[in-house]
């Protein structure tokens, strides 16, 4: 979580240190929600709410379920939401599916309830040179792509704006190297026309001296710079669809994130693949295998162990609103 820095360190500051890790975000946070939900919490113990909040961080399932700008305000969350992504749909790639892009926002939002369509257009635009909305994209194609538009956002905002200057015809010298601040993606407010646009090509090496500069100014929250060298040196002018591309496709940047495997291995997960083929082994033994019911207990257990769990104010939550009981029934399923 922590990026770099350690706080064993003794060259490092503490407010340095404090900065890079967003320990401060995480722990306004779980007060935030210890005081919205003071009986259920003050019942369940406040060392063992806090114990489990930040086991819940350090293990990537804190964003489940969460609200988006929760999920995108660390570098952690963002990572973190990808790799459930992953997990959590996988088998659509293995089967081979191919979706449209309100397809994999309403599989996003069923992790984010509040997850903007626009972000998710954003990201298909890699993919989809003609950027027809109804057109289908496989999932490790859309899942790279999501990738980087979703953790590098106010970068790549900031590179369009100057993509769209150089096109623009303005001089390097008076491209103001620009600053994203908005809740918005630039990139996500584009219409058809403004998409053909960035497949209009710039000279690469003076893209490059202006991003440069922008690398300096905003520090660490951009792709490795080699990388950017790398895809803005392969051919002599490029148009932002294509350095997009690019960048999607590098595996330091994926490696450098640390939430996906390589692309080769995106359809292998031996945890899950592992409580899959003992859940087939138990329905193949079991006399009572035909039982819907007993298939459904299964299911759920599989889930229990596989799936990534949901964080602590969603189960609380769950548990306030039963009828009273905390104990798990399959009453419904029967």
């Amino acid at each position: 979580m922590t990026s770099g820095l350690n706080r064993f360190n003794p060259t490092v500051s503490v407010d340095e240190y404090l900065a890079d890790s967003h320990v401060l975000f995480y722990l306004s946070d779980a007060l935030t929600q210890l005081l919205e939900h003071k009986v259920e919490y003050t019942h369940f113990g406040v060392i063992s709410y806090f114990a489990e909040y930040f086991s819940s961080v350090k293990n990537s399932n804190h964003i489940l379920f969460r609200e988006f700008n929760y999920i995108r305000a660390t570098p952690h969350n963002r990572a973190s939401f990808i790799r459930v992504f992953w997990r959590c749909y996988r088998q659509i790639g293995k089967s081979g599916d191919l979706l449209s892009i309100l397809e994999y926002c309403s599989l996003l939002q069923l992790l984010c309830p509040d997850f903007p369509v626009e972000v998710v257009k954003s990201a298909a635009s890699i993919v989809l040179m003609d950027g027809g909305s109804d057109s289908l994209m496989s999932f490790s194609d859309f899942l790279y792509a999501f990738q980087l538009k979703f953790y590098y956002q106010e970068f790549l905002d900031s590179v369009l704006l100057i993509y769209q200057d150089l096109l623009a015809g303005k001089s390097p010298n008076t491209v103001i190297v620009p600053t994203s601040t908005s809740d918005e993606p630039l990139s996500c407010l584009t219409t058809e026309g403004n998409n053909k646009k960035q497949d209009l090509e710039v000279d690469a090496s003076i893209l490059a001296g202006c991003i440069d500069a922008l690398c300096d100014r905003i520090k660490n929250s951009h792709p490795p710079r080699s990388c950017l060298q790398e895809a803005l040196e392969e051919t002599a002018k490029l148009s932002y669809s294509s350095l997009l591309r690019s960048l999607a496709k590098h595996e330091t940047i994926n490696q450098m994130i640390g939430a996906l495997p390589c692309k080769t291995e995106v359809l292998n997960d031996p945890e899950m693949d592992q409580e899959l083929d003992k859940l087939i082994a138990q329905i193949s033994v079991s006399p009572s295998s035909n039982s819907s019911s007993s298939a459904v207990g299964m299911l759920k257990e599989v889930q229990r162990k596989a799936s990534p769990r949901r964080n602590i104010h969603h189960r609380r939550k769950m548990e306030v609103e039963s009828d009273g009981s905390t104990e798990e029934t399959d009453s419904s399923e029967n």
